[in-house]
C-alpha cells in the first residue's frame, strides 16, 4: 500500500502464527515504526516481542480487524490513518485503477 514511496522501506506481517508472513523478532527490530489495527494487536505484540520492541514506536490505528484482506474500505482507512504519522511523500501517489 505504501511500497510506492521511495522514501520509506515498508513491510507487513501478521501476529497470528498461521499468517502468510508471520511477524518475527527480526522484523520488529528492523522497524522504526509499527502500525497495528487494534489495541489487542498491540498487546500481543508487546507480550511476544517486548525485548525486540525496545526503541520502536507502535501506533494503534483503532481500526476493527473485521475487514477482508485489501478490502477497499480498509485500504482507504489505512491510507488516511497511517498517512497522518508519516512525512509528506517526495513524489505523488500512483493513481488507482477503477
Amino acid at each position: 500500500m505504501f511500497s510506492w514511496r521511495e522514501d520509506l522501506e515498508v513491510d507487513s506481517a501478521g501476529t497470528n502464527h498461521d499468517a502468510e508472513n508471520p511477524l518475527t523478532a527480526e522484523l520488529v527490530k528492523w522497524a522504526d515504526l509499527i502500525f497495528v489495527m487494534e489495541k489487542a494487536h498491540r498487546s500481543k505484540l508487546q507480550r511476544r516481542f517486548r525485548e525486540a520492541l525496545a526503541g520502536t514506536r507502535v501506533i494503534c490505528l483503532d481500526i476493527p480487524d473485521d475487514y477482508a484482506f485489501l478490502q477497499p474500505e480498509l485500504v482507504s482507512l489505512l491510507e488516511i490513518k497511517v498517512s497522518r504519522h508519516l512525512p509528506a511523500p517526495l513524489t505523488a501517489a500512483p493513481k488507482r485503477r477503477a
